[in-house]
């Protein structure tokens, strides 16, 4: 039997960048975690400790910092392009790229003052290889809730059921999502506005469904999404049902009519899927993880 190096990749995860862009007395400001990874010919490292084809990660780091100076930042999508193709073409023992972003906003308060916004964390994650580029916009933490118009019943009952069916509910979720772009865009790309449509056709979408399952709530999400951009081939979304259960306020002679409820905390629900058009390009392994 033999033993064999399977698939690899290392890189520099969790880069902190901010970058303040200065106009006058008016300041923007870009903050970003930066992980980037590379895979390729890379079995003399791992196999012998002969390091002549890889690339520090510490020369990585500095790369997003340089490049931030050099180029400035401005959508996550675009720079995370700029750092993947840049380790591709300048190092041949490097076959693919693959650069994830964390965007973090800040609201303006002032021409030089801001404050973080802390609701939902914008995401990226670009992969480049000889063949092939992938962007992936998303989100995550974006939470939601409607108080109303969510139901659940019907469900299968075995001797291990106790759950009540529920014709009027809480229904409240943390949204991840990932979102495939067709293709990368071009230098004329309009990130911004494409992220800013997606995460509005997921919140309308959340907002205007009757749930009867966060399984139809997750399809009707990745649907509108799908019919609000057409530059989008599939959306992904992992959907944790955060449970909140009516309090039992008997014991104190009092009702409680769907007002007063207990925020659960764990274990919880966890509603995965994906919803992609019937035409949708492939995608690189892996994209989901």
């Amino acid at each position: 039997m033999a033993i064999v190096l399977g698939p690899n990749r290392y890189g520099k995860a969790e880069t902190r960048l901010v970058r303040v862009h200065r106009d006058g007395e008016t300041h923007g400001l870009v903050d970003f975690n930066v992980s980037a990874a590379l895979s390729g010919d890379l079995t003399a490292t791992h196999l012998t400790g002969d390091n002549s084809g890889v690339l520090p990660t510490d020369t990585m780091k500095n790369t997003a910092y340089a490049f931030a100076r050099k180029h400035g930042v401005g959508e996550p999508e675009a720079f995370a392009l700029l750092l993947a193709r840049h380790f591709v073409a300048t190092q041949p023992q490097v076959h693919g790229a693959k650069v994830s972003i964390e965007s973090f906003a800040w609201d303006r308060l002032g021409p030089h003052s801001f404050r973080r916004r802390g609701d939902h964390t914008r995401t990226t994650v670009v992969t480049v290889t000889e063949e092939a580029t992938q962007v992936v916009s998303g989100v995550t933490g974006l939470v939601l809730l409607n108080s109303t118009d969510s139901e659940f019943h019907g469900f299968v009952q075995d001797e291990f059921t106790t759950l009540p069916p529920a014709t009027d509910r809480i229904l409240a979720t943390a949204v991840d999502a990932r979102w495939r772009h067709r293709d990368d865009g071009g230098d004329s790309a309009d990130w911004a506005k494409s992220f800013e449509g997606a995460l509005d056709a997921l919140v309308g979408a959340f907002v205007g469904t009757y749930s009867y399952s966060l399984q139809q709530t997750l399809y009707a999400m990745g649907s509108r999404l799908l019919e609000a951009r057409p530059e989008v081939a599939e959306v992904r979304l992992a959907l944790p049902n955060k449970h909140h259960y009516l309090a039992d306020l008997s014991p104190f002679g009092l009702d409680n009519p769907n007002e007063v409820f207990i925020a659960g905390d764990r274990p919880y629900g966890l509603i995965e899927g994906s919803v992609t058009r019937d035409d949708a390009p492939p995608a690189t392994a892996g994209w989901w993880l």
